[in-house]
This record gives C-alpha cells, sequence and structure tokens, in this order.
C-alpha cells in the first residue's frame, strides 16, 4: 500500500504502520533528517507538503496530512490577549486539504489538528484531544493522559520520549526542538487506530 505522510514530523501517525510504502515530506530539514533516521526505508522529501499534495496526491493509496495548527489552537486567544502578540489570521489551508481531498482524492484520507478555538467550519471527528477530518468513520478512543502542563522542556522531552517509545535524547538538535517535534507527533497508538479504521482491519484497544 502507497501511503503519502504529509507535515510528516517526526512520525508519530507513522509509526505502528506496517506492510506499507511511505512517502514522508516534512519541511524542516533537521526533522526531515530524524524522521529518515527513524524510519530509514521511507523515502523523505525535504519541501512543502501543501504543493506536494496537490501535485502527487493520484499516486497514493492512502493520505494523512497533520497541517501546522498554531493559528486554530485556542491557545491563540490567549497569545491575542498577550502584550506584543500579533495578530494572525487562521491558516486556511487546513480546509483546502480536506475540500481537496474530499472531492478528487479516491483513496483513503486523514486529516488532523488540534482542537480549534472557533467552531469548525467542516464537522470532525474528534479522538482524545485532536479533530481530524476523514472520509471514513472514525471510533473514538481514549489516548494516554497529558501530564506535562507544569513540566519544562528536558522533562517533556523524557516523558514523551518513554510514551511514544522515541528516543530523542542523542539528537544533536536544541531541546525546544525536540519538545516541539513531539509535542506536534500524534500518539503512535492512536495513528494505528486510525489507519485500521480506514481500511477496518481489527482495532486495538486504547487504554
Amino acid at each position: 500500500m502507497k501511503v503519502l505522510n504529509l507535515y510528516a514530523g517526526i512520525g508519530g501517525n507513522r509509526k505502528l504502520w506496517e506492510n506499507v510504502e511511505v512517502t514522508a515530506v516534512e519541511m524542516n530539514p533537521e526533522i526531515a533528517k530524524i524522521y529518515q533516521e527513524f524510519f530509514p526505508d521511507d523515502k523523505v522529501v525535504v519541501g512543502d507538503a501543501h504543493q506536494y499534495l496537490l501535485d502527487h496526491y493520484q499516486e497514493f493509496d492512502f493520505i494523512w496530512a497533520s497541517p501546522p495548527c498554531p493559528s486554530h489552537s485556542r491557545m491563540r486567544l490567549l497569545c491575542h490577549q498577550q502584550e506584543g502578540k500579533k495578530d494572525k489570521y487562521p491558516d486556511m489551508k487546513l480546509y483546502e486539504e480536506i475540500i481537496f481531498l474530499k472531492h478528487f482524492f479516491k483513496g483513503k484520507w486523514c486529516i488532523e489538528n488540534v482542537i480549534s478555538y472557533y467552531d469548525p467550519l467542516i464537522k470532525p471527528f474528534k479522538v482524545g484531544n485532536h479533530y481530524y477530518w476523514s472520509n471514513f468513520h472514525i471510533l473514538n478512543q481514549k489516548e494516554d493522559k497529558r501530564m506535562i502542563i507544569r513540566m519544562k522542556g528536558a522533562e517533556i522531552v523524557k516523558d514523551k520520549s518513554k510514551r511514544f517509545d522515541y528516543d530523542l535524547t542523542t539528537k544533536e538538535v536544541p531541546t525546544r526542538l525536540k519538545v516541539k517535534m513531539l509535542n506536534n507527533a500524534v500518539e503512535p497508538k492512536t495513528g494505528l487506530h486510525i489507519f485500521n479504521c480506514a481500511f477496518k482491519t481489527k482495532q486495538q484497544t486504547l487504554l
């Protein structure tokens, strides 16, 4: 099965997928390098995932996209209230991709993003602490509880690395980037659950 993994990050969603041929697209070269180290058999493209989708969507059986979330996040309202923070429009590439895949892609697809500060313009599924749009039914399941609100950078890296089974301790990138990569990563069990929902394989129970 040929899979396109857009805005791939370090591949949390992809970690437990098996028997797939994956092309991953990631804009940040440092993050793409780490993804490649974790998944040496995947094809990794450093570039614009939004444009890559438009140019190559017909080549795949399943497409996953996790467009940038900060402009949609409920944290945006808090930032708006802080002095020195610039206002910012929501990045509508999220909805461009949902509409495009819904009408033109014949395979299975899923787009992931945070729970937004506004009512979604297109109704999503909700799994854990995220929204998912897809052309198949996604069953809700519990995710591991997030206990990182009061943690500092190194503690977040240690906690999430353990839970996601990702060792970032040896990676020569700043701690702030490690935190960003782990915070943006979909929990691997959730990624597998959604993949299984797409192809109606036996579901795993997430405790």
